[in-house]
């Protein structure tokens, strides 16, 4: 490594530890440093007498791109041990009236789950919703997830443009299942899956039902021993490639050149000045413009951009089974729009939330004890008020008396305790509440606090039009050279997934700027070419006509003939039967 070029990741989330692999097999020297005690930021784990709990994301979607970037990375899923599971069903849904809904990517389950509410054509437009689910998420992987948007001209590439009105982005998910799904309960069963993104499936643009499609083409996934063991492999593949590692080592400050236009390493908190040629920010985007740069226009700009919702996440340890709930459940509020509008409108605690709830222990019994569960509640709610508070709206002041300020935790997490449980008991008829033997809770000052994330939005800024694409906070600081940003909150967006292919753009960024060839490009085109040697595997033109199609041609073309020969004047039976000669 002697003269490599160096650099500093800030930060040991996803989007670090995969680009902090990518850059130390390109051939630099390269060191996270980590604020925790442990790596994976939000895919981090909670552990308590033999209960395990995935403190963030709990499912795995779009598995072909944890697969794309350990193959980069000269390796596997399986070679580094992890082993995913699928969930089936992916999710069971639960209604106020009593009634439940099943999503599977077995599509005669789906087909009989569609008939009951809407009846036989109810499954076609079903499959024409996938079809454009489809559509969505193969142009988008193709057009957004693979390219960087580095300036407001790549989004006039030509490549682009002519598939944007495909991809629906002026219109929301909820419109647009609701030309497929004429009741009001499939257009909620097919829309919730906005809440992954943090945003209202009444304001997140259709595009995004790709995520639907993903679980119903693809599946759910889940990492025996938890989520956090992606994390874990690719830290050990950059320490196998020369990463450093430093935990418990939070960082004040960038350190720039005296001219501030050059990123030069950082500053720590205790003071020490760690130098390198480039810097990654993995940190929240909004808290490093505000808290490790120079104040700039553009940090004042970013602040007030819309950030995704928070959460009020529970994590019981269950003193037995529970097995009416599967491994991923949805309660969906009866005031579907209300409790949306009150989370991202008006940034309340919702009096009726929808709700989701994991039991990893369903699928994978080392996350408890034999013979009981470990249960995961995520309360979607309001972000806090400001990116410098540590204030909340709380709930409408009429709604429940025993919370007295909107600052009043535990009152607040009580009532949400409450609604949860006797939510869960009225349609699945268990309670709760005598089997719990310990909890844990975040808040959104949890999330702001342990996390640094800008008003403890637990997904980042938002993904509404204006926030993505172009849009979007890019991947290199504009006017400081050499420092780079990865993570939820810039390009390309949010999820463990896409921060994965964001750590693949902003590498090959690093490397294109510096002069250093990219390792896995190479592999790619190799692979590549080597399958277009094989004939069996080429790629051949569809005939235009099918033998059918051109005897159909034969036959106009020989009447044409006999018609030409009599003058200009039809004979059916010269034209049909081949004249006297028949």
């Amino acid at each position: 490594m002697e003269g490599a070029k160096t650099a500093i990741v800030v930060g040991a989330g996803v989007g670090g530890v995969a680009t902090a692999a990518r850059l130390a097999k390109a051939g630099l020297k390269v060191t996270v440093v980590e604020k925790n005690e442990f790596t994976g930021g939000r895919c981090s784990l909670i552990h308590q007498d033999g209960y395990r709990f995935d403190q963030g994301p709990s499912l795995l979607l779009l598995p072909h791109l944890f697969v794309e970037a350990f193959s980069d990375l000269d390796t596997s899923l399986e070679a580094e041990g992890v082993r995913l599971l699928k969930c089936d069903p992916n999710y069971s849904l639960w209604f106020g009236d009593g009634e439940s809904f099943e999503l599977s990517t077995d599509v005669s389950r789906m087909k009989n789950e569609i008939e009951k509410w809407e009846g036989k054509d109810g499954f076609e437009r079903y499959l024409s919703f996938l079809q454009e689910s489809h559509r969505h998420y193969e142009l988008s992987v193709k057009h957004v997830l693979r390219k960087n948007f580095t300036s407001l001209i790549s989004m006039a590439r030509p490549s682009f443009l002519r598939h944007l009105l495909e991809l629906h982005p002026f219109e929301s998910i909820y419109s647009r299942a609701s030309k497929y799904f004429w009741t009001e309960r499939l257009r909620r069963v097919f829309t919730f899956g906005s809440m992954y993104m943090g945003m209202s499936p009444f304001d997140a643009p259709g595009t995004y039902s790709l995520l639907q499609y993903t679980e119903l083409a693809e599946g759910i996934w889940y990492p025996i021993g938890g989520f956090h063991k992606v994390i874990e492999s690719l830290v050990k593949i950059g320490q196998r490639l020369g990463v450093e590692y430093r935990l418990s080592t939070p960082v004040s400050s960038v350190s720039l050149s005296a001219d501030g236009r050059t990123v030069n390493g950082v500053i720590l908190s205790s003071g020490e000045i760690l130098t390198a040629d480039i810097v990654i920010c993995n940190a929240d985007l909004v808290y490093a413009y505000n808290n490790l740069l120079p104040p700039s226009p553009y940090t004042k700009s970013l602040s007030r951009r819309p950030a995704s919702c928070s959460s009020i996440s529970f994590y019981w340890s269950l003193s037995r089974n529970i097995p009416e709930l599967t491994a991923h459940n949805i309660f969906l509020s009866d005031e579907y729009r209300e409790s949306f509008d009150s989370i991202f409108k008006q940034h309340l605690i919702p009096k009726c939330p929808s709700f989701y709830v994991n039991v990893p222990s369903r699928i994978d019994p080392t996350a408890a004890p034999n013979g009981k569960d470990a249960v995961a509640v995520l309360v979607p709610v309001g972000h806090l008020i400001s990116s410098d508070s540590s204030k909340h709206k709380g709930i409408t002041s009429d709604f429940d008396p025993d919370v007295r300020t909107p600052q009043d935790w535990t009152a607040m997490i009580a009532l949400a305790r409450r609604t949860v449980i006797s939510t869960i008991t009225g349609r699945t008829g268990v309670d709760l509440a005598p089997l719990i033997v310990h909890e844990s809770v975040n808040t959104p000052q949890t999330w702001q606090s342990m996390f640094n994330l800008d008003k403890g939005a637990i997904l980042g800024l938002s993904h509404s039009f204006f926030n993505v694409l172009s849009f979007r906070p890019k991947t290199k600081h504009p006017d400081i050279k050499s420092l780079y940003f990865v993570g939820a909150s810039t390009h390309p967006g949010t999820g463990v997934p896409i921060c994965l292919a964001g750590s693949k753009i902003v590498a090959e960024q690093i490397l294109e700027d510096w002069g250093i060839n990219v390792p896995w490009s190479k592999d790619e085109l190799a692979g590549r070419g080597a399958r277009e040697k094989a004939a069996i595997d080429q790629v051949h033109v569809l005939p235009l006509f099918s033998w059918f199609h051109l005897g159909i041609l034969a036959l106009i073309l020989s009447g044409w003939i006999f018609w030409t020969r009599e003058g200009g004047s039809w004979d059916w039976n010269l034209w049909a039967f081949g004249g006297n000669d028949w």
